[in-house]
């Protein structure tokens, strides 16, 4: 490719520089002629207006060389920044390319190459995550027998002691009135107690809470419930038209469920804003809080939260990025390439 490159660059140069050469030589020519038929010019005045005139051709053929080029390279350098941001169904025109033909040409075969090896690794891996689902659900019986286990030997047995004493206080008021006072603040730490240990069970019961519902429906339910339960004023901004496939729903409820649950534990937000919107080729997940924010090169490389998320991500042939700066809050943008399933 670089050979064919140097080559046709080399003769498009060559001819550009050629046809300047021309100019130039009819300009002087010109002037040459003009001079015969209009009288004489001294011969120091004649050099310069040669020299002028060399110049100003020389200059202009340029400059267009120049700005033609560029416009290229600046085609081209916006169709790179557009594959490094995930869209791989960028292509180049071949037509008006010229001595960038042969650049346009690899340029295409690549992108076509990297795409279809992304929508056959985005194919398998929403093959691989309704795999893991289903071979989930035996596991899922076996959680919701332990919570059921959990729940009897704590907040049950919570709830039928705050019974019991709450039962025997009005009659303690009228024997002893200070000891009804004790069971009352008794009563009052129990009841704390048990509603802390009920929002642990209901936070480990949320993420099957998609199950039956498109993501869009599960959203609008958990994510305002999460927001209030956390003191958190949250918006919610749903911009897709089109269909997502159960993988990928399946797929960025978990991302958002672990973003949302890092901004409670570490951003100290009071606003979040989550953006589930859609291009030609891409799904686009983003989260922004108004936290405290850090410096992205001081997180853990190994940091459950941000790999767990990648991995989700990279399943799909997606990527997570994360933006963020000390007193600015943080960002979280989460691509997701859209392909057709062209088999059978």
């Amino acid at each position: 490719m670089m050979v064919r490159l140097l080559r046709s660059g080399k003769l498009e140069i060559i001819a550009m520089f050629s046809v300047s050469a021309l100019l130039s030589a009819g300009s002087v020519y010109a002037l040459w002629e003009w001079l015969v038929y209009e009288g004489d010019m001294p011969p120091i005045e004649f050099g310069l207006c040669v020299i002028l005139v060399l110049l100003l051709v020389s200059a202009c053929f340029g400059y267009w060389t120049a700005q033609t080029i560029q416009r290229r390279i600046d085609a081209l350098l916006i169709a790179l920044k557009q594959a490094n941001n995930g869209n791989w169904a960028i292509r180049m025109p071949l037509s008006g390319a010229r001595s960038f033909e042969a650049v346009h040409v690899e340029f295409n075969e690549m992108a076509a190459a990297v795409e279809e090896r992304l929508k056959v690794a985005q194919l398998a891996g929403e093959e691989q995550v309704m795999r893991e689902k289903a071979s989930n659900e035996e596991a899922v019986l076996e959680e919701r027998k332990r919570l059921a286990r959990d729940l009897h030997d704590t907040v049950s047995q919570q709830l039928f002691a705050i019974h019991m004493s709450a039962s025997s206080l009005p009659k303690l008021l009228e024997i002893n009135p200070d000891r009804a006072s004790d069971v009352m603040g008794q009563l009052i730490e129990m009841s704390t107690l048990a509603q802390k240990q009920m929002r642990g069970f209901i936070a480990q019961l949320r993420p099957m809470e998609l199950d039956g519902r498109s993501l869009h429906q599960a959203l609008d339910r958990w994510f305002p419930d999460y927001c209030r339960q956390n003191r958190l004023q949250g918006e919610l901004d749903w911009r897709i038209q089109d269909s997502i496939s159960e993988a990928k729903e399946h797929q960025l409820f978990l991302i958002i469920q672990e973003a949302m649950a890092n901004v409670v534990k570490h951003a100290h937000a009071q606003h979040a804003v989550l953006s589930i919107s859609e291009s030609e080729h891409q799904i686009m997940m983003t989260l922004q809080d108004d936290g405290v924010g850090f410096r992205p090169g001081e997180v853990r490389v190994g940091s459950y939260g941000l790999s767990t998320m990648r991995e989700r991500a990279q399943k799909l042939s997606g990527d997570v990025i994360l933006f963020s700066k000390p007193g600015g809050g943080t960002r979280i943008r989460v691509t997701i390439p859209k392909y057709t399933d062209k088999r059978g």
